[in-house]
């Protein structure tokens, strides 16, 4: 990493717990929620949305062998759901009592 991406993170449209829209990909048109946000990749993980499979070894917690798991998505391939209308929105930000709050462009509506 370099200096300036240290110095400045931006921020991404969604947070974890989100509900989003895969728009797409092997997985368009799939949604879920958010489980976590990788900022310094731009990337997150979507509950049921691209799945891999990953080989384990054995230790003393696991046993080992083929499990399923979610891989990150870029953040630029998901979309929020809008709260009101339940399609996919892009989202912009205003201030509202001195606070920056994220809306949905579709609806107007305040996110969260």
């Amino acid at each position: 990493m370099s200096n300036k991406s240290k110095r400045f993170q931006p921020k991404l449209h969604i947070k974890k717990g989100d509900k989003v829209v895969v728009i797409s990909g092997d997985d368009k048109g799939t949604q879920g929620e958010v489980k976590e946000v990788l900022l310094s990749k731009n990337r997150v993980i979507i509950e049921g949305v691209n799945m891999v499979k990953k080989h384990t070894k054995p230790t003393n917690d696991n046993p080992g062998g083929i499990i399923e798991m979610e891989a990150p998505i870029h953040a630029s391939n998901v979309m929020l759901v809008d709260p009101k209308s339940g399609d996919a929105t892009r989202v912009g930000r205003k201030v509202v009592d001195g606070k920056s709050v994220r809306y949905s462009k579709k609806s107007g509506e305040t996110i969260k």
